[in-house]
């Protein structure tokens, strides 16, 4: 019989092929061709459940793809260094670090698929990601933990996040996480394409891109997307 994990990995490939991502010709993924509503609705009567987060992990956002360009143009930013991948999705951008020359790679997401996808990417890529589910975000003993290097990962030296502003509870659960990660010597950058819920200070801009979109996925045909630095506090 097929464990949950394993069942949840065959899904994730009977429902996406395996392409590049715009801008990244070098790394391929699990993804979707149908609007994430329809992949949602779809996840929601294979599975039996409605309560599961849309399907971020079936597609290339936008702030995903230019951070991940940014890492690979810029090999320097993760090579040699510990790497967390906050909402890594399908693991796109803690990817790009493995392929910077990261010495270690960890993507954080609590959705199961988007765990399982992440595996599967870093597989088709032939790079070790370390994968964990722990929300990080709740500012809990598990985020704690992470940054002060009491868990089986090291505490990061830089803290990645691709296209998470969409909603203001996440951005600023993500910023605060950031912060208490700079304070423990990490370097946050950010990739995000102009979405509401971005920070308007604090931010140093290394980088813009224009990304074109995925079908289905934004109102415009590209995204001007820049990749951030957080200025430390001052």
């Amino acid at each position: 019989m097929a464990t949950a994990a394993a069942a949840i990995a065959e899904f994730v490939r009977s429902c996406t092929t395996i392409v590049a991502p715009p801008l990244i010709p070098e790394i391929t993924l699990h993804l979707s061709g149908d609007e994430p509503t329809v992949l949602w609705e779809h996840t929601e009567r294979e599975t039996g459940r409605a309560d599961l987060p849309p399907p971020f992990w079936a597609y290339p956002w936008a702030g995903g793809i230019a951070l991940a360009r940014y890492l690979l143009d810029h090999p320097e930013r993760a090579a040699g260094r510990v790497v967390l991948d906050l909402a890594s999705g399908s693991g796109l951008v803690a990817i790009a670090a493995a392929r910077a020359g990261a010495a270690r790679v960890i993507a954080s997401d609590i959705d199961p698929m988007a765990i399982a996808a992440i595996a599967l990417n870093a597989a088709v890529n032939r790079v070790e990601v370390e994968v964990t589910d722990a929300d990080l975000l709740t500012g809990d003993a598990a985020a704690a933990a992470l940054l002060g290097g009491a868990t089986s990962f090291p505490a990061p030296d830089l803290v990645v996040v691709g296209d998470a502003c969409y909603e203001r509870r996440m951005a600023h659960r993500m910023l605060a996480f950031l912060r208490r990660a700079q304070s423990a010597g990490a370097i946050a950058l950010l990739g995000d394409p102009g979405r509401t819920y971005l920070p308007a200070t604090g931010l140093r801009p290394l980088a813009s891109y224009v990304v074109p979109a995925w079908p289905g996925l934004e109102d415009t045909e590209v995204k001007q997307s820049t990749v951030w630095q957080l200025d430390p506090p001052e």
